[in-house]
């Protein structure tokens, strides 16, 4: 029996190494960082350790080295000093108004001048940030260490009000500037976030900071490696393939396919999600852990506003510019990526494009889910219910009832996706074919105001063309004449061709047509 404590929900290194927990040893990366540079910028998706390791940090800095017992630093560290360190942690405010940001900022503020002193003339943020930095620095004789969590926070919970996120950058531009103009009094700094988006307003004066986001030599600096699994979980992979009622080898592929895949830089390792990791490991059950922690509406709604083809997430094409200079309310692609809903999967080292895609089951399935309510009738609970009645319909060869539900997901259009229907059509259908295709295999492929489709369950197959102002009869014909069907002819299984036609007027599906080959 495993006797390990998972560290599930606790981000201070301090009791984890005092009170047991489970802990992967990150140290010699922190200590490579540490050694060679002073200024850092992390981003991460949320819950992937980037708190840990900035309170990883706060105690080594502090030197306290019996913390650090028998982990690679220990040996890798000689001198242990204690620095002043200033810690601000943004994740702990709701950011809805000019006042939250301002008020957690004299918080903190308020409480570094209790310990360092104040100046009268000192008035604004970045003036008192700065004194506390110097006289800090005067007072210990050593130079200061700045940790900063969720650097973000404020700006991402903004996304969609362009006054008050444009108020947060001009606060936070000058206050994060002091990193600059204080340099001769600070040891290190590090700022950590999900997203890079407004790192050219809010950082444009930082040019000194280090951003290893997409840099090789950090990509498991968070989150855990297929090795580190091996390492140090072999006896518990054990245990969940027992409990699990799979083999050791089935079990290893599965928690790959559900949580592994996050590649933060071209041509490396996959990286584990550690939150779905770990609870896996507790409870010896495969869940959506990661994703039922989180709900992206801000990423939904930078979807629609930017009037995003869904499909195109599946294998999207981009450049390092783009992945790395980000004003998030513009382009969604980028933030997407960012929070972790999106990875790499491949990389044209030619043209330098890097190729995206979801990192795994747990991302796709839970995205993707989440996406229906935003675009369709339904809400969460009924969503599921619904793709549940359609994928048994597809499966016992029930074609009229199938259909009859497809068009209740184009019901109620709202009117003002009328002017865009063709985007919104394909849309739905891509949300409903893609959740069905966790179920039954599905083959989707768009062109030019129509869609062809092919689903196989064990009994059947269903070769489909959608038209978009068209009719039924054009979509059928399209189906015979480009022989759709051909690939199945020798198939025992029982073959439905089905054209259906989608109305602008209707705004749902006004027909369709079906035939049958035994």
């Amino acid at each position: 029996m495993s006797n390990k404590i998972y560290p599930i929900g606790i981000q201070n290194f301090e009791k984890i190494r005092r009170e047991g927990y489970f802990y992967i040893d990150k140290t010699a990366l922190i200590y490579q960082m540490v050694k060679t540079g002073s200024y850092y910028f992390l981003s991460r998706p949320r819950r992937f350790g980037k708190s840990l390791l900035i309170s990883t940090l706060e105690a080594y800095f502090q030197g306290k080295k019996e913390l650090f017992e028998g982990l690679a630093i220990e040996k890798l560290e000689k001198d242990w000093i204690e620095h002043p360190i200033l810690h601000l942690d943004l994740n702990i405010e709701k950011y809805d108004s000019l006042e939250s940001l301002d008020n957690i900022l004299e918080k903190v503020l308020t409480e570094w001048e209790k310990i360092y002193g104040a100046e009268p003339s000192e008035r604004s943020f970045s003036l008192r940030f700065a004194g506390i930095v110097r006289r800090a620095y005067e007072q210990t004789g050593q130079r200061v260490v700045i940790l900063i969590d969720e650097y973000d926070k404020p700006l991402l919970q903004a996304i969609g009000n362009g006054a008050l996120q444009n108020e947060y950058r001009n606060t936070l531009k000058p206050f994060y500037g002091v990193l600059k103009t204080m340099d001769g009094c600070i040891k290190f700094g590090m700022l950590t976030g999900v997203t890079k988006f407004g790192k050219i307003s809010v950082f444009s004066d930082l040019n000194n900071l280090d951003d290893i986001s997409m840099r090789e030599p950090y990509v498991s600096l968070c989150g855990v490696t297929e090795k580190e699994i091996e390492d140090n979980l072999d006896l518990e992979l054990h245990e969940l393939a027992t409990a699990q009622k799979m083999t050791y080898k089935d079990v290893c592929a599965k928690l790959k396919e559900y949580y592994d895949g996050y590649h933060f830089v071209e041509n490396t390792e996959g990286i584990y999600n550690p939150f779905s990791l770990l609870n896996t490991f507790k409870y010896n059950k495969f869940g959506s852990y990661w994703f039922e922690t989180g709900t992206p509406t801000y990423l939904v709604e930078l979807l629609k506003r930017s009037h995003y083809d869904l499909e195109r997430m599946a294998h999207e094409e981009t450049d390092a510019d783009v992945l790395n200079s980000i004003y998030g309310d513009e382009q969604p692609i980028p933030v997407i990526f960012q929070s972790g809903y999106l990875t790499i999967k491949g990389y044209d080292e030619e043209f330098g494009l890097y190729r995206l895609g979801f990192p795994n089951r747990e991302v796709e399935e839970g995205f993707i889910r989440f996406l229906m309510p935003f675009y369709t009738r339904f809400n969460k609970q009924e969503a599921s219910f619904e793709i549940q009645k359609f994928v048994r319909e597809i499966r016992a060869g029930e074609v009229e009832a199938f259909l009859h539900r497809l068009q209740s997901f184009f019901a109620d259009t709202p009117y003002e996706l009328v002017k865009d229907l063709e985007l919104h059509y394909q849309n739905v259908l891509f949300i409903i074919f893609k959740l069905v295709g966790f179920y039954v295999k599905a083959e989707y492929h768009t062109s030019e105001g129509r869609i062809d489709m092919v689903l196989q369950t064990d009994k059947f197959i269903y070769v489909m063309e959608f038209k978009l102002e068209g009719t039924a009869e054009e979509a059928m014909r399209q189906i015979n004449e480009k022989h759709y069907a051909r690939p199945f002819e020798a198939d025992s299984r029982r073959l439905f061709k089905i054209g259906i036609n989608f109305s602008s007027k209707a705004r749902n599906i006004e027909r369709w047509i079906v035939e049958t080959e035994e």
